[in-house]
């Protein structure tokens, strides 16, 4: 490992079989949890590559738990998080619009890291048992079309590296490769980074993975979902081909609003802004929802274009179908707390 960190701190990239290694070093539990903290940190200071992050991403995909999923459709919409908009959890709540419009959500999350309320933290303040064990999350899966897979229960491996995230409290290259980890297989992914200066890389990332079709965004001012703020940078994936384009809130028939106004709290905080949106509270908060579903919809293949997403995202909502999807996956993971807040 001191020979990789050594390389990185010389701004040497690594090639895609050095990462393996490097990778295989990081995950083996005798690894001195300090040498681990200097190769992340001096990896990030160097800049990671594709090379890097995709072969970070297969090594940690071989090691997580084999998962018997049966053939279908299935896509994420997991971001890499990390981006310091402090923004409620929009990628979450847009998980379950998606399934709400018939589209199979296998979404991949984690407690917070770098952000004051992660995913996993939001569902359970929503009621959602997420230490359920896998099984059970598979039958969510197949029963309801969306289901979410608590990383640490999935990738057991990853509990030491979790303690070193929370040490060096920054973005890590594990945050790029959070997304590309999931042990579903994904026909399709929408997924958002924080850095503008990356979209092509990690789109390049998404291929070599072996996604059919996918788009990745990076918004205004750096969030990884796209912004209502202005002009958002998206990278289309379709069959190899690398297609970048530009979206704003107006080109799909939506407002313009202040990144203020999409600010999340806590998880509690954010469950509330959650259940208001689903139930049809029409705001910032659903309207940032409504756009990001729709690019999921369209990264997807369920509509033609982004503006039929968008639509089919807001009738994923006003008809209800949103909701119930939240209801179901509640009502079969804490029975109780259903009948008592979601009724």
């Amino acid at each position: 490992m001191r020979e990789y960190i050594e390389q990185v701190l010389r701004k040497e990239d690594l090639s895609f079989e050095e990462m393996q290694e490097a990778s295989r070093i990081i995950l083996d539990e005798s690894t001195d949890m300090q040498l681990i903290k200097q190769f992340l940190i001096a990896l990030a200071i160097k800049g990671e590559t594709a090379n890097e992050v995709a072969a970070l991403a297969t090594v940690i995909k071989s090691f997580a738990i084999t998962l018997n999923v049966p053939e279908g459709n299935y896509m994420d919409n997991c971001g890499t998080g990390g981006d310091g908009s402090n923004s409620f959890n929009i990628s979450t709540a847009s998980a379950i619009v998606i399934a709400g419009a018939g589209v199979s959500i296998a979404k991949h999350g984690n407690r917070k890291i770098s952000s004051s309320s992660g995913s996993t933290d939001v569902l359970e303040a929503l009621g959602i048992q997420t230490n359920l064990d896998i099984q059970a999350s598979l039958n969510i899966l197949n029963k309801e079309g969306i289901t979410f897979l608590y990383a640490p229960t999935v990738h057991p491996k990853l509990k030491r590296i979790g303690l070193v995230r929370q040490q060096i409290g920054k973005p890590t290259i594990f945050n790029l490769v959070g997304p590309l980890t999931n042990p579903v297989p994904l026909l399709s992914q929408y997924t958002g980074i924080n850095r503008p200066d990356f979209t092509i890389e990690y789109a390049k990332v998404l291929h070599m993975l072996g996604r059919e079709r996918a788009i990745v965004v990076c918004g205004t001012g750096g969030m990884d979902e796209a912004s209502l703020v202005g002009k958002n940078s998206l990278v289309l994936v379709e069959k190899g081909d690398l297609i970048p384009f530009t979206l704003s809130p107006e080109d799909v028939g939506l407002s313009f609003y202040s990144p203020a106004a999409v600010r999340g709290g806590t998880a509690e905080e954010n469950a509330q802004i959650m259940l208001n949106l689903l139930n049809g509270k029409q705001d910032a908060y659903f309207d940032s929802v409504i756009f990001n579903a729709g690019i999921g919809l369209y990264a997807n293949g369920a509509v033609n274009n982004i503006p039929e997403g968008v639509k089919l995202a807001k009738d994923s909502i006003l008809s209800g179908k949103a909701l119930d999807k939240l209801k179901a996956v509640v009502a079969y993971s804490n029975p109780n707390f259903a009948q008592e807040v979601l009724s």
